[in-house]
């Protein structure tokens, strides 16, 4: 049995990023189906994505082209963000001396029973109550 894994929005965008071509390969590998990968996401990775690949890219990825990706990355496990989530991230936040969306993060993994979150934006071997970081980027 595979671990759940949490993909962070940043390993998404890489996906669709051409001016990071070694990071765009190994985000394509992490997300390539696979039997063994048990991976999960949240609505909030969900909006990031769309916002960043439409109007953060020098080459924006055209509205229509990001919803069928949107759509695709929706097959997935998705996290919704309720009061429950919102409440916990804000203890997390405040726990862990982290930013609030972070926490949303964090606290989406944890609630969906995920060891680990794939992201080059935290620590990488961080733990947060049972969730790992893990830097799918890193030298090495």
């Amino acid at each position: 049995m595979t671990d759940r894994s949490f993909v962070d929005t940043n390993v998404w965008v890489y996906t669709v990023d051409a001016s990071e071509p070694q990071k765009q390969s190994r985000a394509r590998a992490i997300l390539e189906p696979d039997a063994g990968k048990d991976l999960v996401i949240s609505a909030q990775v969900l909006g990031e994505f769309f916002v960043t690949v439409t109007r953060k890219f020098a080459r924006s990825v055209p509205e229509g082209e990001a919803h069928a990706m949107v759509d695709r990355m929706a097959r997935l496990p998705v996290v919704p963000i309720d009061a429950g989530l919102v409440t916990a991230a804000i203890a997390a936040s405040r726990e862990w001396q982290i930013s609030y969306w972070d926490a949303l993060i964090l606290s989406a993994a944890e609630m969906s029973g995920c060891r680990t979150v794939l992201s080059e934006d935290l620590s990488d071997g961080a733990t947060y109550g049972s969730v790992t970081v893990e830097d799918p980027f890193r030298a090495g």
